[in-house]
């Protein structure tokens, strides 16, 4: 309820039940349990209203159970919160309580966070990355390793914004430049459409050629089409 400009939102789960929050002004503001650090106020007092995180360029954030990505303006990516399997993407698995650049500048366009420990991000060129736990292929790499930085996923990938690519509970979905959508990882309840529950490590397509950005993956799958169709 703290002022009215509010722009983006991304609220976690799991255990520590926070949200993130970017304003139009650029600043971002964090609030609810904050057990690893995942509020980024280098701290780990809980908040029960909006707290301002250092930083004044925010341009997206993806809160993930309880550790947070997030872009600025430069195209610098940073991410702070838990780090037991190398999701925050800095080539370690130490916590941080406060934002810490993913490497130098690269040109990131914006993150998803999945659950339970892996992260995903498009850089402005169109190239598409992943790191964290790699149980059940989650990060697309043709195998199950975990890697605590980013690494690619062949291809020419969509880096325009809102949910071009979004991952869910040990898989992740991404739509490409030609508007295919292409999904990896658990397919337990045959989540990834390929008609059938198949575990896939590297990205298969779904059928069609016209998805739009707006994708949501989690133990189902819901998309919309150019023509406004939705499919499930």
């Amino acid at each position: 309820r703290q002022g009215t400009n509010w722009s983006n939102v991304s609220a976690g789960g799991d255990n520590e039940q926070s949200t993130v929050a970017i304003k139009t002004d650029g600043t971002m503001w964090a609030w609810g349990g904050n057990d690893q650090g995942n509020l980024g106020h280098n701290n780990r007092t809980d908040r029960s209203s909006p707290t301002q995180v250092p930083g004044t360029t925010w341009k997206d954030v993806s809160n993930g159970a309880d550790w947070v990505l997030a872009t600025k303006t430069d195209g610098t990516a940073w991410a702070w919160g838990k780090n037991s399997h190398g999701y925050l993407g800095l080539n370690n698995k130490q916590e941080k309580s406060s934002p810490t650049q993913i490497g130098s500048n690269d040109n990131w366009s914006y993150m998803a966070a999945g659950r339970p420990f892996n992260s995903m991000g498009v850089k402005t060129d169109g190239t598409f990355w992943t790191w964290g736990l790699g149980n059940n292929g989650a990060l697309g790499q043709n195998n199950t390793t975990g890697y605590s930085s980013p690494r690619q996923i062949p291809g020419s990938w969509s880096n325009t914004h809102p949910t071009k690519l979004t991952a869910g509970f040990y898989r992740g979905m991404a739509i490409k430049t030609d508007g295919t959508l292409w999904g990896w990882g658990s397919n337990t309840y045959g989540v990834l459409g390929q008609n059938d529950r198949v575990t896939y490590s590297s990205p298969v397509q779904i059928p069609g050629t016209t998805w739009t950005n707006k994708i949501a993956c989690s133990y189902t799958t819901y998309a919309v089409k150019t023509d406004g169709t939705l499919w499930a």
